[in-house]
């Protein structure tokens, strides 16, 4: 019996190549004639660069850049050890875990380091480039990268702005004449692990701006100023991305990457294709996949639902492990062959995450026995 293992990370508890590895583990003891095939995943969020440094053979380089909450930082840059791409996470330089939850206020974060790292790809003479998308704290709709690559931002004073969220809402004019040239001759590939355009109900500011700190006044206020700096900017360019899919992932980061040229496509999709996983699924007999929580965005970009739809197409069973379950119609199992949790009620939280990995081997365990004894 040969079987896929592809999970994405348990966010804060497990990467996705440890969770792998522990779901591999838990199967190995039950019969180790099977032979499983792993396959971390990431859909562009946190992880990204673990699953393809994996999967290639890759390394990592470091850099000091500047931090969501303007301090410095040291982030990273993997390079594929196979096609040389550089890649980035936007969660690495301006990620939520970086910003504790008592200091989260889209008001006061800034994607200035983003472009700070760009420019330290370039400089290292890198023209292929991966920026995975998901997991951040911003909502500056990418002012503070775009400045940071030579834009300019100004307010109806003519008076030269800031790099953070709240300088949207002074915004009066946008020159982007200086933005670095290199940026034209290099090819910039964005994974997403969101679909959402730039503003409206469904826009970055509405739907990802609550769990940033953003109160209801600040959205309103965010997503006003974000459609009148996307005319701005559009306006400059002659092009329009507000609307395109993608637009409001990492908090209007997808649309400011669209405009240096930049190219959005599912981050499952693009990682699956580097770590060779649709091959592994039509060769195998059975898919195992997993997260830290799994609910309806589950079936919106996220990398468990990109491999279930793909075991659809080969007709292979696939469970998910999810270390915590918000379905309570069950409507994960008209996409999954089985749905497990690795939840345990008796468990303060912390325990529970401190304890992440022999909880994922319990209950691969449990999902396998669950999976034999159905096919018998």
């Amino acid at each position: 019996m040969k079987i896929t293992i592809a999970p994405d990370s348990f966010k804060g508890s497990l990467t996705a190549e440890e969770a792998s590895q522990v779901m591999a583990n838990a199967i190995r003891s039950l019969d180790d004639t099977v032979q499983c095939v792993q396959r971390p995943m990431a859909d562009g969020g946190e992880g990204t660069i673990d699953a393809l440094v994996y999967a290639t053979e890759g390394r990592r380089l470091y850099f000091d850049v500047t931090g969501p909450l303007g301090d410095t930082i040291t982030s990273v840059v993997g390079i594929n050890g196979i096609t040389g791409e550089a890649m980035i996470e936007s969660s690495s330089v301006c990620g939520m875990e970086q910003v504790p939850e008592s200091e989260r206020n889209p008001m006061m974060t800034t994607s200035y380091g983003l472009g700070e790292l760009l420019l330290k790809v370039l400089d290292h003479g890198y023209e292929q480039i991966l920026i995975g998308l998901g997991g951040s704290i911003v909502n500056d709709g990418g002012i503070g990268m775009l400045n940071a690559l030579g834009a300019r931002f100004y307010d109806e004073y003519g008076m030269v702005l800031d790099v953070y969220g709240r300088d949207l809402l002074s915004l009066s004019s946008v020159d982007l004449s200086g933005l670095d040239e290199r940026l034209n001759t290099c090819t910039i590939r964005v994974a997403s692990d969101v679909d959402n355009p730039l503003t409206g109900v469904k826009g970055a500011t509405y739907v990802f701006g609550p769990q940033k700190g953003a109160s209801e006044l600040m959205i309103q206020q965010l997503d006003e100023a974000m459609q009148l700096y996307s005319e701005l900017v559009e306006n400059e360019i002659g092009k329009s991305f507000v609307y395109r899919p993608g637009a409001g992932a990492a908090g209007g980061l997808g649309f400011a990457l669209m405009v240096i040229g930049g190219d959005i496509k599912s981050g499952a999709y693009l990682i699956a294709d580097a770590v060779k996983l649709e091959e592994a699924i039509q060769a195998g007999d059975l898919v195992i996949t997993g997260e830290g929580k799994s609910d309806d965005q589950t079936f919106y970009g996220k990398a468990p639902g990109y491999i279930a739809r793909l075991c659809q197409n080969y007709h292979t069973p696939c469970l998910l492990m999810a270390g915590a379950l918000d379905d309570p119609d069950g409507d994960l199992r008209k996409l999954f062959t089985d749905v497990f949790s690795t939840t345990d009620e008796s468990m303060p939280i912390a325990d529970q995450m401190a304890n992440a990995s022999q909880l994922l081997f319990n209950q691969t365990i449990d999902a396998f026995k669950s999976y034999l004894s159905n096919q018998s």
